[in-house]
């Protein structure tokens, strides 16, 4: 993308225009002559959304065996209302409130200025990077009972290595492919376990959803599960330059994915626990293709493994996508050297993906659940300053437009980011040291390389700029 680069200065009209009212208006950002790529529509963003927080129900296995049929339902009906809706709620209107890639990066560079910025992108890139590991890992898992040499060796080393390429080409030639592909992935996905529920209605069993022994509960599996496969809202604020019309369009996509999601996760454990005898055992990652197999035969196993694989698909060009407009985003606020800004013919970020890519393939060697454990350890660090920047926005800048705007006051907004903060306390409080160690150290990387790279910038070595195009909170002073 050609941008209009004035290095280290911004153009005050970006912030728009604004009089006596109440209420200023942020200008929408203006589109370069380089940026008439097409735009994401509503159902390519729902499914984007879909895949960036879930991908359907695999996964979600580990809760069952973590505390057991009632415990899981009723986690999965109870924490989307802690965590999903708040963060679904202020991505929305944040998301709005600030239309460009980079999303929750701007969010708090506007709240907190931009070193907190920098920290919360390399925080929220790292884990979203740790994230997508997974997605090879658990495809070849659940294919190597049809393909056993897929399950170690230098065969599952070569398709971890081909799938991560063959879904990084995907992502270079185009969000708009990858929107669509994601519905096709999705339905695909979604569809089998709609007919499992109807093969398993004579074996349900209302009393079996009731099971539950507190003195057998591994609250750290659990609540890591539940965590895991709810987060990540807020993702899709990065793609927020590439959405057509984001100041409708993204709060409505929210919100349809939202009771996908839930719907998604909830059905599939509904069905897997009441139809079937408990072994608590069992319940680990692919059991969802024994459980169909026992209800509806091989056919079915065949088809939600398939599921299951084109599902990590999905969630990995879906995650790279928001990953690598990250990187984009970070690189037009000045944050990044220039050329993490260039784009390729398609209007995707190659620089990006090439770093998520490869940072993919670094972190594909390490466990599932040590994976799951350190990205939601640098997650909850980087949600703690959205909910900061979040609450500091509406006191510092009470009339700047919000075109989605969460129906409380500034106390209501506080009681709001309440309860998912005592989430993530004790989320992190429950942590491995092993893990924690990971992650602080991590941490410490982006304290010290925010510094690097303005000592970089100060003596030349690389470039940096900064879009003019864009608006800017921090350092307009007509909306104190």
């Amino acid at each position: 993308m050609k941008l209009r680069h004035t290095p280290n200065t911004r153009a005050s009209s970006a912030m728009g225009q604004h009089d006596s009212a109440e209420y200023v208006t942020i200008g929408e950002v203006p589109t370069p002559p380089a940026d008439n790529f097409k735009k994401v529509s509503v159902l390519p963003l729902i499914f984007l959304i879909f895949y960036e927080v879930s991908g359907g129900p695999f996964g979600v296995e580990d809760s069952v065996q973590a505390a057991g049929p009632f415990l899981a339902l009723l986690g999965f009906l109870v924490f989307p209302f802690i965590w999903s809706i708040p963060e679904a709620l202020i991505t929305a209107e944040m998301g709005t409130m600030f239309p460009e890639n980079g999303g929750y990066v701007v969010w708090v560079a506007s709240a907190l200025g931009p070193y907190w910025g920098f920290q919360q992108g390399w925080m929220k890139w790292l884990s979203g990077v740790i994230d997508n590991a997974l997605y090879p890992v658990l495809f070849l898992d659940y294919l190597k009972s049809a393909i056993p040499a897929l399950g170690g060796g230098w065969p599952r080393i070569f398709a971890v290595l081909a799938l991560t390429l063959v879904l990084t080409y995907m992502n270079y030639r185009g969000l708009t492919i990858v929107g669509w592909v994601a519905v096709l992935l999705g339905v695909f996905s979604i569809l089998p376990f709609v007919v499992m529920g109807f093969v398993s209605i004579p074996k349900l069993k209302p009393s079996r959803w009731l099971v539950v022994n507190m003195h057998h509960v591994d609250w750290n599996l659990y609540l890591n599960t539940l965590f895991w496969n709810l987060n990540y809202w807020d993702s899709i604020s990065t793609l927020a330059g590439e959405v057509e019309n984001p100041k409708k369009t993204l709060p409505k996509a929210l919100f349809y994915a939202l009771i996908l999601v839930v719907i998604g996760y909830f059905f599939p454990l509904l069905v897997g626990t009441g139809a079937l005898p408990l072994d608590r055992e069992l319940w680990t990652d692919g059991y969802f293709s024994d459980i169909a197999k026992l209800l509806g035969g091989v056919w079915l196993r065949w088809w939600i493994q398939a599921a299951a694989a084109m599902s990590n698909m999905g969630m990995f060009v879906a995650e790279m996508s928001s990953d690598s407009f990250q990187l984009l985003g970070m690189a037009e606020r000045g944050m990044l050297p220039e050329f993490f800004s260039k784009r390729s013919r398609y209007g995707t970020p190659l620089i990006g993906i090439l770093f998520s890519a490869s940072g993919v393939l670094l972190l594909s060697w390490l466990s599932f659940q040590e994976i799951v454990a350190a990205e939601n350890f640098l997650y909850c660090f980087g949600m703690i300053l959205e909910f900061i920047a979040f609450i500091r926005l509406r006191m510092k800048y009470p009339a700047a437009s919000r075109p989605y705007k969460i129906p409380v006051g500034t106390v209501g907004s506080i009681l709001m980011c309440i309860p998912p903060t005592i989430l993530i306390c004790v989320v992190l409080a429950i942590s491995s040291l092993k893990v924690a160690v990971i992650s602080l150290v991590a941490v410490v990387i982006g304290l010290v390389m925010q510094p690097g790279l303005k000592y970089v910038e100060k003596r030349r070595w690389l470039k940096f700029s900064t879009s003019a195009n864009l608006p800017d909170l921090h350092n307009d002073s007509s909306l104190r």
